[in-house]
């Protein structure tokens, strides 16, 4: 398929750290596990920096769910229950996703978030609006593919795949939608590229942290501590990623995720990745302030409580 071309002075322009306050949708496989539910709740207490549009639900399947389709649909129960914790009014706010991944890289899986997506790309006349996507990309593939125009009109921040030096990218998100992956990476779309081990992997926290800082803090508070306790049994010398609160610190203070330009990889086959110096620029995660991300959201919840 023939993309929109940015030249790569318009990229890097738009590559450049976020300037306050930052418009972004936020595409969540939120029942996916817990770390999701840290992300939405940490986006929507950052309203000096963040000023989120829309929420979208992506699909996922494992085994808390029967099929992509459950999952999306359960996804998009998660957002509602968060959103009523927070009071916060959810009309016209919550969209479902894709139904399904996508089967090639020139058919989109038509959904309520891709056209949503589109129609505030389309409209927005206040900068470009930050797709922030913490799942499979599928919803975000299948609105590019619908519109191309879109990618002169947004910057997508995606939580997915292994480090770039890594042996292999068979990471969860990326895994879930190869043909989404690939159709992002190639698009030229501007993109922020957060890979998951040795990098986000050190968003670590454990229960005597969530009980210190987050148990007590509202009915999002101790909502959050419980499904922390729940996703493991055994807590002894126990510990668990945070991975999506990546996305929403990058974009609240970007040096608390370091990122450098490199040229966008080609996702094999596979599922490796290859290389071409010919091929656009895109920013990719270095590491992250661990330290620095969970004071923001542990204060960002004290304060809301």
């Amino acid at each position: 398929m023939n993309f929109p071309k940015l030249s790569d002075g318009k990229r890097l322009e738009m590559l450049q750290p976020p300037q306050h306050p930052v418009q972004i949708v936020l595409d969540t496989d939120t029942y996916n596990e817990i770390d999701d539910q840290f992300a939405v709740v940490h986006a929507l207490l950052s309203p000096n920096e963040l000023s989120v549009e829309a929420i979208y639900a992506a699909p996922f399947h494992n085994n808390r769910s029967s099929s992509a389709e459950e999952g999306m649909e359960k996804s998009y129960d998660e957002i509602i229950k968060l959103l009523d914790f927070l009071d916060f009014t959810n009309d016209s706010f919550v969209f479902r996703g894709s139904r399904a991944f996508l089967t090639d890289e020139g058919t989109p899986e038509e959904s309520e978030a891709a056209r949503d997506m589109i129609q505030r790309a389309m409209s927005n006349t206040d900068g470009p609006l930050y797709v922030v996507a913490v799942g499979a990309i599928t919803n975000v593939a299948s609105a590019i593919l619908i519109e191309p125009e879109i990618i002169k009109r947004i910057i997508v921040v995606w939580l997915g795949g292994n480090p770039l030096y890594w042996q292999h990218t068979r990471e969860f998100n990326l895994a879930q939608d190869i043909h989404a992956a690939r159709l992002v990476l190639d698009s030229g779309v501007p993109f922020v590229l957060l890979p998951t081990r040795g990098v986000v992997s050190h968003l670590l926290t454990t229960v005597s942290e969530m009980e210190r800082y987050v148990q007590g803090q509202g009915q999002i508070g101790d909502y959050l501590v419980k499904i922390f306790k729940e996703y493991q049994q055994d807590h002894y010398g126990w510990s668990k990623v945070i991975w999506d609160i990546s996305a929403t610190a990058y974009l609240i203070n970007s040096s608390w995720v370091p990122t450098e330009i490199v040229h966008s990889p080609i996702l094999t086959d596979s599922v490796t990745w290859s290389f071409d110096n010919s091929r656009h620029l895109m920013r990719v995660a270095t590491g992250v302030n661990r330290d620095a991300i969970f004071r923001d959201l542990f204060e960002k919840l004290k304060n809301a409580s």
